[in-house]
C-alpha cells in the first residue's frame, strides 16, 4: 500500500511538474490565433478623450491684442519659484460642466473634446479683442492635467501619466516595465470607468488580433491587473532551470525509496 501511494505521488508529482514549465506560447506577443488563442472582431473605436467634470485643465491664451493678453495672462499669473506654471494657469471644470474666465464669467465645456473646448473659449473671449481690432488673432492652448492610468502586478505596480492623446496597451505595460515572467497574459483585465458605471473588460493579451479590438487603447483613469500563472509555484523558464529542478526531484525521490522501500538487512 505505502508502495502505490509512493508511485502515484512520484507520478502525480512529475505531471505536474512538466505542466509548469513555462513556454514561449504562454509569454509570446502577437500570436496569430488558434483554439487556444482568441480571435478578436475588428471593434478598434478610438474617440477623442470628452471633459469631464472634475476635470483640471491647463489654459493659456495667447493674442495679438495686448489687453487680451494683459487680461488672461495677467503679470500676477506669471510663474512663480514656488508654484508651477501648469498651476498657474489651471481651471477646474465646476459641477455645472463649466469654468469661469476672468470678465468672461463660465464658458461650459463638460463633454467637449480638447478640439471643441479650444473653439468654445476661443469664441467666448472674441469680443474682447474684436471689439478694438478687427485683424487681432487670438490662440487658445488647451490641455487636460493630471491624467494616469495605473497597473496592479507585473513588474511595475504604480500610477503612470499619459503624455500623450492616445496610449495603446503596449505602450501602457512598457511605461510599466512589462508584464514579467510570470504574468498571465492570455487574463489581463482592466478596470474602466464609463457613464454607466464601472467595467471590467478581460483579454488576451498574446493575440494579434488585440490590434483591432476594443482592448487595445486605454483611457485616463483605467486601471491595469495583471495576474500571476500558476506555474510560477516552480519557476521552470528555461533548461538550466528545468535541469535543476529535475535533478533535484531524483535526489529526493531516490531518498525516500531508500527510506521507505528498500527493506532493511538485519
Amino acid at each position: 500500500m505505502c508502495k502505490n501511494c509512493l508511485r502515484f505521488a512520484f507520478v502525480s508529482f512529475w505531471l505536474l511538474l512538466l505542466s509548469s514549465c513555462i513556454t514561449t506560447r504562454k509569454v509570446n506577443y502577437l500570436q496569430e490565433p488558434d483554439n487556444i488563442i482568441p480571435d478578436y472582431a475588428d471593434s478598434l473605436v478610438y474617440e477623442d478623450y470628452r471633459l469631464k467634470i472634475g476635470d483640471k485643465i491647463y489654459l493659456r491664451v495667447y493674442s495679438t491684442h495686448e489687453e487680451t493678453n494683459a487680461l488672461f495672462n495677467s503679470p500676477m499669473m506669471q510663474t512663480s519659484t514656488l508654484t508651477p506654471a501648469t498651476d498657474l494657469y489651471s481651471y477646474t471644470i465646476q459641477k455645472n460642466g463649466s469654468i469661469v474666465l476672468p470678465m468672461v464669467g463660465e464658458v461650459i465645456i463638460a463633454g467637449q473634446t480638447i478640439r471643441e473646448a479650444v473653439r468654445t473659449v476661443e469664441s467666448a473671449i472674441e469680443p474682447f479683442f474684436l471689439r478694438d481690432s478687427i485683424n487681432a488673432v487670438c490662440t487658445v492652448e488647451l490641455h487636460v492635467l493630471g491624467q494616469y492610468f495605473s497597473v496592479i502586478g507585473g513588474n511595475g505596480t504604480g500610477q503612470y501619466p499619459i503624455t500623450r492623446a492616445k496610449i495603446n496597451i503596449f505602450q501602457a505595460l512598457a511605461m510599466a516595465g512589462d508584464v514579467g515572467t510570470f504574468a498571465d497574459r492570455s487574463k489581463v483585465r482592466i478596470i474602466r470607468e464609463t457613464e454607466d458605471g464601472t467595467v471590467v473588460k478581460m483579454f488576451d493579451l498574446r493575440s494579434k488580433s488585440i490590434l483591432n479590438s476594443e482592448y487595445y487603447y486605454i483611457e485616463p483613469n483605467d486601471v491595469i491587473y495583471i495576474q500571476r500563472l500558476d506555474e510560477q509555484f516552480f519557476s521552470i523558464v528555461n533548461m538550466p532551470n528545468f535541469i535543476a529542478t529535475v535533478l533535484s526531484t531524483v535526489s529526493l525521490g531516490t531518498f525516500l525509496y531508500r527510506i521507505l522501500l528498500v527493506p532493511k538487512k538485519n
